[in-house]
Parts: structure tokens; C-alpha cells; sequence
């Protein structure tokens, strides 16, 4: 037995089974080669005057900003707000993906949607955005907030309900009920068919619209890649001494890009439910390490009123339009990060939630998981805090010119066990990044050829390509990780419009379904 099962994994791994076993002929071509060309130029662009490309992604930058800031505010806020309309009405308990029983437990479902989603930003910027709004306040609160509490609840307000919202709840109710209902291509392109039907299904119109929001992806999964290369190898030096040099930034974006390839061989139900339970294993133990051991009566009492601040400034920090230069710095730049992987995201979701109930799915994706998320912002940024109060400049000293892994090692080494509690961190960072650069490699394949069995040896592909894009551009500087990834804002502009139409499309979509599955009258 043992000898078949042997066998049986050699030949899953074997590159000439995977090649003659990958049928491309229904590879969108124009997609592929406008999203692929896109990344040959940028790094073409970046290698001839890295400063000139810079100065057009920040005027890009700055422009989608101005025009389409408050827009994208809105468009998240509606998102949330009808998502949960839509999850407590009565068209909440239709279930999508065509079949009556979920195809994934609930474990494993919540833990790819966890570590997907929130991916290795999810680790430095916990430790990071606290402290630097404990150091200078958001403008929309005044002297008379605790400064931790609006620290926590701006935070919050950034990788909370509309954060998660905008990746995969309304979205992914149209994704879902037009694939697995209609039969239309589990690509981007879909989200646009109720208002422009099959012009927007066959031809190139809908090829652009799929490159679009690859790229936008693309550049966001590429830049993580990159940073934690760099970040890793900076944790590294400070803690075991190695060199902090190119030579260990290439090695740590190798091991990551390779296992993220190895996942993608594997396929979803193997390599991505692995990942993302070893994810979540070694992040609540983090999480009960540092609530049990760490300031415990300062994380629990900051939390709950935090979460007080953060309820009751919701509205006026979600819709804030005052000081803009601060706004584009944070709430503008994340909202377009965010909305640039929205469809990519939404096509994973729809893959994994086959079974599920629109309830569940938007309950999880824009409730429990942002509750999570604060959590753990508390946990780790909360410690933060303490430590920074207690004795002034331990954390803030560490994170003087946005030094997002200083500030995290300097929060870690504080700790009992610090050197484990900061090795930890890092192994956890590189693993929600290869969580995320496998499932976005798995989507991007799925936009290329419209289903969700993508050929084995795309995945292998685009894992490559972007591995070794991160790789070309960390070696000129972190500038060019910075362009590209200040890029995905850019991108959000048309992105955010392909989203536009799940805002009126998802209730009719749900109400149709609840219909069809005989809970409401026709």
C-alpha cells in the first residue's frame, strides 16, 4: 500500500506529467499576454530610470487619490452595509455553488479565507500602523480621545468590516450564482455581465477587463513578496546576525516562491488547506502566547474600548474627507490595495464556498473575520503600546522612518522568549505570504482559462514569473517594489468600477436564488 501511495506521489510531482497532463487551449491568450507584457515593461521601466518610473506612479498615484478617493469610500461603505442586508434578509439562507452540502469543513474553510486575505500585511502592519498613530494622531480625532484608543480604532477601521467587505462578499454572491447557476466564466468579465450581457463575456472587451484586474493582483502579490524578502532578511540580521545583503533577500525570496510552487503543484484541497492550518496553528498560539504572558489588562480593557471608539466613530472615519495628504497616506492607500484584489479574491472565495449560504459567507468574510483581525491588531500592536508607554521610545525609536519589522522585533524581544516569539513572527509572515502568492497563483490561473480546475502547470507559471519579478526588483533597491506596489492603486481605478454593479446585481442575484430554492415567494 505504502508503495502505491509512493508511487502515486511521485508521479503527482513528476514535470513531464504535469506538462502532458495541462490542456492550454482554453487559455485566454489576450489576457495572458497583456498582463504578462505588462510586468516584462514595468520591470524594463524600472531597470532603465527607476527614478522617472517613480515620479509617474506617484503622479498616477496621486491623481486616482484626488478622483476617485472618496468614491472608493463610498463604495466600500455601501458594500458592507448592503452585504448585511442582504445576509439577514431572507435571501441569506439560499446557498450557492449548486449543491446542498458545503464541499469543505469549517475549519478549513475559515482558515484559507484568514490567511488568504489578510496575508504577511496582516503581521508588520499590526505591529506598525498603532504605533504610528499613537505617535501622531489621526486628524479626525481631537485631544480629548485617548490616543491608544483612536490608535486601535483607526487601525481597526483599516483592516476591519470594510476591508474585508470589498474582497468577497457581495461579489462573491454574483461570482458564484452566475457560474454555477448560468454556466458564464468564473472570471472577472462576469461581474460586469448584468449590464452589458455577452458583449462583455466573449470577445476582447472582456479580455481587458480580466487583464485589468490581473495585474492589479499581480502588482499586490508581487510586492509582498519583495518586502518580505527584505523584511525577513533585516529580522534575521537583527536577531541571529546574518547578513542582511541581496545574496539572503534572494534566499528568502526562493524558499517562499518554492514552496508556494510545490503548494500549487499539489493543488487547493492539498496545498492550500495545508498551509493556511499550519498559518492559523502558529498564529493562535502567537495570540495565547501573548495574551496570557504578555499585558494582558491592557489588551483586554484597550480592546473593548477601542472597539467602543471604533463603533461609534465608524461613520465619520469611514466617510472622512478632511486632511487629504493624510488620508492618501492611509485610508485612500488601503482602500485601493484592497479594492485591486477584490475580484481575484471573490473568484477564490466562490471556489472554496461551494455549498455555503450567502449568510454564511458574508457573515464570515465581513464579520468574524474582521473581528479576528482587530483582535489580533490588539494583541500585537496593543503590546506595542504598552511597551511604548511604560518606557518611552522602546517601540517608537525602532519604528522612526516607517521601519515596519523594527517596530515588530522590538515588540517581539520584549516578550518572554523573545528570540522564539520574534523567529515565530517571521516563519508566520513568509507562510501567509506563500498562502497568499499560491491562491492568488490558483486565481489568476482560473481568470485565464474561465473555470476553477486551472492546468497545473499555469499555476507553476505565474508562481515563477512573479517569484522572479519580486526577485529583479528588490535587486535594484526597494524602490522598485515600492512603484509596483503603489502601482495596485492606480489599478484600483477601473477595478473599483468593474465592482460597482455587485451593489444592485448581489440582492437581485440572492433574491432569485432564495426563489428558485423555494424560500420566498416567486
Amino acid at each position: 500500500m505504502s508503495e502505491i501511495n509512493e508511487n502515486s506521489v511521485n508521479k503527482s510531482f513528476s514535470i513531464k506529467n504535469i506538462i502532458s497532463s495541462s490542456d492550454l487551449s482554453e487559455v485566454d491568450w489576450l489576457t495572458l499576454v497583456l498582463s504578462g507584457g505588462f510586468l516584462i515593461l514595468f520591470v524594463m521601466a524600472s531597470f532603465f530610470s527607476l527614478d522617472t518610473l517613480s515620479q509617474y506612479v506617484n503622479a498616477g498615484f496621486a491623481w486616482s487619490a484626488k478622483y476617485f478617493g472618496a468614491y472608493w469610500q463610498l463604495l466600500l461603505l455601501g458594500t458592507f452595509l448592503i452585504g448585511l442586508a442582504m445576509a439577514i434578509s431572507p435571501y441569506g439562507k439560499a446557498r450557492l455553488g449548486g449543491t446542498d452540502k458545503p464541499d469543505m469543513g469549517l475549519f478549513k474553510w475559515l482558515s484559507m479565507i484568514m490567511c488568504t486575505l489578510l496575508a504577511g500585511g496582516g503581521v508588520f502592519f499590526a505591529a506598525a500602523e498603532p504605533i504610528a498613530h499613537y505617535i501622531s494622531m489621526p486628524p479626525l480625532f481631537d485631544k480629548t480621545t485617548d490616543p491608544v484608543h483612536a490608535a486601535l480604532a483607526q487601525s481597526f477601521l483599516h483592516w476591519g468590516f470594510l476591508a474585508w467587505a470589498i474582497l468577497g462578499s457581495l461579489t462573491t454572491t454574483v461570482l458564484m450564482y452566475l457560474h454555477y447557476e448560468k454556466g458564464l466564466p468564473l472570471k472577472p468579465r462576469t461581474l460586469l455581465y448584468p449590464v452589458f450581457g455577452d458583449r462583455v463575456i466573449h470577445g476582447w472587451i472582456g479580455s481587458v477587463v480580466d487583464a485589468c484586474c490581473v495585474i492589479s493582483v499581480v502588482a499586490g502579490t508581487i510586492g509582498p513578496i519583495g518586502f518580505t524578502g527584505l523584511q525577513v532578511g533585516y529580522g534575521l540580521s537583527e536577531l541571529l546576525g546574518t547578513p542582511n545583503d541581496y545574496s539572503m533577500h534572494f534566499t528568502i525570496i526562493l524558499v517562499l516562491v518554492g514552496i508556494a510552487t510545490i503548494s500549487a503543484v499539489t493543488g487547493i484541497n492539498k496545498g492550500i488547506q495545508l498551509l493556511s492550518k499550519l498559518n492559523i496553528i502558529i498564529a493562535l498560539s502567537l495570540m495565547v502566547f501573548i495574551f496570557c504572558f504578555g499585558p494582558t489588562s491592557f489588551i483586554v480593557e484597550n480592546y473593548f474600548q477601542a472597539a467602543v471608539v471604533h463603533v461609534k466613530e465608524f461613520f465619520p472615519m469611514s466617510l472622512y474627507r478632511g486632511d487629504s495628504q493624510w488620508l492618501n497616506s492611509w485610508t485612500v492607500f488601503f482602500w485601493g490595495w484592497f479594492l485591486g484584489y477584490g475580484p481575484l479574491m471573490a473568484m477564490f472565495i466562490s471556489k472554496i464556498s461551494k455549498g455555503r449560504t450567502i449568510k454564511q459567507i458574508v457573515i464570515c468574510v465581513s464579520v468574524l473575520a474582521p473581528i479576528v483581525t482587530t483582535f489580533w491588531f490588539t494583541i500585537v500592536g496593543g503590546s506595542g503600546l504598552f511597551f511604548e508607554i511604560t518606557n518611552p521610545g522602546s517601540i517608537a525609536e525602532s519604528f522612526t522612518g516607517f521601519n515596519m519589522p523594527a517596530a515588530l522585533m522590538a515588540i517581539t524581544q520584549q516578550l518572554p522568549m523573545g528570540l522564539l516569539i520574534s523567529i515565530l513572527f517571521l516563519v508566520l509572515t513568509t507562510l501567509f505570504v506563500v498562502t497568499t502568492t499560491d491562491s492568488m497563483t490558483y486565481t489568476i490561473s482560473m481568470v485565464m482559462v474561465g473555470n476553477d480546475d486551472p492546468p497545473t502547470i499555469l499555476r507553476v507559471f505565474w508562481c515563477i514569473i512573479m517569484g522572479l519579478v519580486a526577485v529583479v526588483l528588490v535587486s535594484i533597491g526597494s524602490g522598485g517594489i515600492s512603484a509596483l506596489q503603489s502601482f495596485i492603486v492606480i489599478t484600483a481605478v477601473p477595478v473599483s468600477l468593474i465592482l460597482l454593479p455587485s451593489l444592485w446585481s448581489a440582492p437581485m442575484m440572492a433574491k432569485k436564488l432564495a426563489q428558485q430554492q423555494g424560500l420566498i415567494d416567486k
